[in-house]
């Protein structure tokens, strides 16, 4: 089989892989606390039929070798933990993490997920949820039923105002987790990610002391997705795959001269 037509199906389904990437950041260009991700590419295996600097002659050596690559693959997708724009809403329980960290959620199992959307909302008990499935935030923070204002600081400390007190109740303190490599962490849907062995452990500390990020009550983080560079990507590797597929028909058009001709 001539080669080409390999390498051209190995750019075929790594352009197919971008796409998908590119599609999914575009689908959540509205999703809160969202990273986009880009894919990694790298390129296949060489054969060697000259090597480099191989003797040409007693007194020469060649410059340059002859190796044909075999195409490319996607290997890895990144996710890119850049700061998204700010969104006020004045909603008390809308939380935004300024900077680096993420909030920790105490999954069904017991285990913890990590989160940058901070939409949260109250179960029937008065503790601080996530608003898709009802996670519980961590640390655990509850507001009594006769609160009239609920106040987080900036660095998350959680204190409620309530009848016939002059001075705030504090009710519970939120601490964000930082990660020495977060594009390590693993996403699992519903605005969650999880820890992994090359995200390194999580580390707990005090919004805005230490290089962890403040908090910002009645704002979200929106999605870091700039849609008008994700459409000039998506243009991009159409037309890489238009030129992939185009090869491949130059390659059957030649197969079929030469069974035509010999």
């Amino acid at each position: 089989m001539n080669a080409a037509l390999w390498i051209s199906k190995t750019g075929l389904d790594a352009q197919t892989k971008d796409i998908a990437v590119i599609s999914n950041n575009l689908a959540n260009a509205s999703t809160i606390g969202f990273k986009k991700s880009r894919a990694v590419f790298e390129d296949l295996l060489y054969q060697n039929i000259n090597q480099p600097g191989g003797r040409t002659a007693d007194d020469s050596e060649a410059p340059s070798g002859l190796m044909l690559g075999a195409g490319t693959k996607v290997v890895a997708t990144q996710k890119i933990h850049t700061q998204g724009d700010m969104l006020t809403t004045d909603n008390a329980l809308d939380l935004m993490v300024q900077g680096e960290g993420f909030f920790e959620i105490l999954m069904p199992d017991g285990t913890s997920a990590y989160s940058r959307n901070g939409q949260f909302t109250m179960d029937d008990e008065g503790n601080m949820v996530t608003p898709g499935a009802g996670y519980l935030l961590q640390p655990q923070v509850t507001i009594p039923d006769d609160a009239l204002s609920i106040i987080v600081s900036q660095d998350g400390e959680v204190s409620v105002t309530l009848q016939g007190q002059a001075e705030p109740a504090i009710v519970g303190q939120i601490n964000t987790i930082n990660f020495v490599n977060p594009t390590g962490l693993q996403p699992i849907g519903q605005n969650l990610y999880t820890e992994t062995q090359v995200s390194g452990a999580p580390q707990e500390g005090v919004p805005g002391l230490e290089g962890f990020g403040m908090i910002v009550q009645g704002a979200l983080e929106t999605s870091n997705v700039n849609t008008t560079e994700e459409l000039v990507n998506l243009i991009e590797s159409q037309r890489v795959y238009e030129m992939n597929s185009k090869v491949i028909s130059a390659v059957d058009q030649m197969l079929s001269f030469i069974n035509q001709q010999l």
